[in-house]
Order: C-alpha cells, then sequence, then structure tokens
C-alpha cells in the first residue's frame, strides 16, 4: 500500500431533483472524508486501505462494494450487526455549498474497537491518513490512537484533516482538544479557513497558520479556501495557489479530492518535502486545486472523483 486512511465511510444523501409532489428526492452516494481521499487516490491509480467499520445492512455492504470497485483495498472493515451504518443527508445551497444532517446514533463507525485496527496495513504503507470525526466517540478515539501509534512507530507519513462537523460533537471545546491532539501527530495537516479561525481565534490567514504550524510542528500546512485555491506553508516559505472556474453544483467531497490530489503528487515525487522548490509547490498545489475543482461539478464525492487526463485538460485550458 502506499496510503492507508482509517475513519468514517457513510452514505451521503445528495438531493436529486423533486417527486411529482414537489417532495425533494435524495439520492444514495457513498461517502466519509478518509474514503473520499483514497478514492481520488485510487482514481489516480495509487494503492490504497481502508480501515473503518460499517453496519452489517444494506448500506455498509454497499459501501464495502464501492470501497472494491474503486480499487481500495477493504481488508481492514470491520462489519457491525448491532448498529445501523452512518447516514449523512446532504443539503446544497445555489452555489453548490453544502451542509449536513447526521443519522449517527450510534453509527457502526464509532464502535471501531482498537483490536480490530488491522495495523499491518498501516505499517506497510508510506502514509497514514486520517480525520477527527473517528474521534468524536469511543471506541472508535482509541482505535484511531492506536492506529496514529502504529504510524509513528513505523515511519509513516501522517497526513491529517479535521473535518470539523459540529454537529457530531457534544462540546466545541472537546472538538479543539482532540483536533490539536492530531496536529501534533501530524506531519501534513489541511484545513478549511473557518477550521483554522475556530482554532485560533484569529481571523489574519498568515498569523494563525503561522501559529498553528510551528505549535504543533507541522512540515506542511495547506489552507483550502474554496473558490479561491489554497493557502500553504511550507517551513517558513508561505504563499497561495489559485483555484479553476467552473459551474460547481456539489462541493461535497471537494477538500479531499484536493488532498487526495496533493498526495498523489508527493508520491509521484518520491522525495522529503523538505527538499521541494517552492515552484515544485505550487505545481503539485496546482493539480490538487484543479481536481477539487472537477470534483464540484458532479454530484457525490467518491462518483465524482476525475481522472489524470481529466484534470491535465483543465490544467492545460
Amino acid at each position: 500500500m502506499q496510503v492507508t486512511a482509517l475513519g468514517e465511510v457513510l452514505i451521503d444523501f445528495t438531493p436529486a431533483g423533486s417527486s411529482a409532489a414537489g417532495n425533494v428526492q435524495f439520492e444514495q452516494n457513498p461517502g466519509g472524508a478518509p474514503a473520499n481521499v483514497l478514492a481520488a487516490l485510487a482514481k489516480l491509480g495509487v494503492e490504497t486501505a481502508f480501515i473503518g467499520k460499517v453496519g452489517s445492512d444494506q448500506f455498509g455492504r454497499y459501501l464495502l462494494d464501492t470501497l472494491t470497485g474503486c480499487g481500495i483495498d477493504a481488508s481492514g472493515v470491520v462489519l457491525d450487526a448491532e448498529a445501523n451504518t452512518t447516514l449523512a443527508f446532504v443539503h446544497l445551497a445555489a452555489d453548490g455549498d453544502r451542509t449536513f444532517s447526521f443519522y449517527r446514533n450510534p453509527g457502526a463507525d464509532q464502535l471501531l474497537k482498537p483490536e480490530e485496527v488491522n495495523t499491518a496495513l498501516i505499517e506497510n504503507s508510506k502514509v497514514f491518513h486520517f480525520g477527527s470525526i473517528s474521534m468524536t466517540h469511543q471506541p472508535a478515539a482509541d482505535a484511531t490512537r492506536r492506529a496514529l501509534q502504529a504510524a509513528k512507530a513505523g515511519g509513516q507519513l501522517v497526513s491529517f484533516d479535521p473535518n470539523l462537523r459540529p454537529a457530531l460533537w457534544d462540546d466545541l471545546e472537546r472538538a479543539k482538544e482532540i483536533i490539536r491532539e492530531g496536529l501534533a501527530a501530524s506531519d501534513i495537516v489541511k484545513l478549511s479557513e473557518e477550521e483554522l479561525v475556530f482554532l485560533t481565534d484569529d481571523e489574519q490567514l498568515d498569523r494563525a497558520a503561522r501559529r498553528v504550524a510551528s505549535e504543533y510542528n507541522i512540515q506542511l500546512l495547506l489552507v483550502t479556501l474554496g473558490e479561491k485555491g489554497c493557502y500553504y506553508l511550507l517551513g517558513d516559505t508561505a504563499g497561495s495557489v489559485p483555484s479553476y472556474k467552473v459551474k460547481a453544483v456539489d462541493t461535497t467531497g471537494a477538500g479531499d479530492s484536493f488532498l487526495g490530489g496533493f498526495l498523489y503528487k508527493l508520491l509521484e515525487d518520491g522525495r522529503a518535502l523538505t527538499l521541494w522548490s517552492e515552484e515544485e509547490l505550487a505545481a503539485a498545489l496546482s493539480f490538487a486545486c484543479a481536481m477539487a475543482a472537477l470534483v464540484t461539478t458532479k454530484k457525490g464525492a467518491i462518483p465524482a472523483m476525475p481522472s489524470k487526463e481529466e484534470i491535465e485538460a483543465l490544467l492545460g485550458s
């Protein structure tokens, strides 16, 4: 494996028009941030593996089939007979931006146990990726910690996207504590601009980013800025990369595909980040921005992941 991720894989119910009676209809799509990152990588030909838990129900089996259909190794996925697969209903604004309603009380993903984590998948990978949603409740929080311990012991590069969803936390101050724990364990971190403000109470982008990177000794900090592109901080070098103008219909999975696109370029290069020039970093992030832009032109996350040829066509335009 080149990348193994742990966390949630769930069903995104995405608006799909109205019925004859005028009621909103929803389409079933596979999602979940860590799984989305792997789907982006798998679409680009990277060998990936997923660790998590789904319900032993029709949704869980659909997600297993989706993962394997994408070429993702799903041997680390556990089926739970006691809890249902987590469901998320996506609500879309006119510009494609989205909010979520979750059905997770508990969801099977919360119930992954430390002893169920297939650490061999992590130890045989180059990169381990995780988020904070797997740390909202026990025992999945300790399962995530076990996976992190395996990654740190094995020398894997650790990638972290907090993917803050306030509705899933009982206490947002606790969310900050958990996210800070994740930051301290990570080499590459992707935050949204809103998450950066949440963590620092500082709306000045560069100052807040430098504070986070310094405090948690982060190699590369990436801050996504929506249609404006992204900010980066590698060592003392900061800058920004613009995005691409597209007609967005659903931004679900955009940040995940951005990170997947960047990790693809990182693995393709093969060198430590400290050896990259600013021009090389900007080119890799431009690729990531193009991938994210394309994802927003279709509904759903995993089904919307573009091919390398589609990304290069947008870059060439």
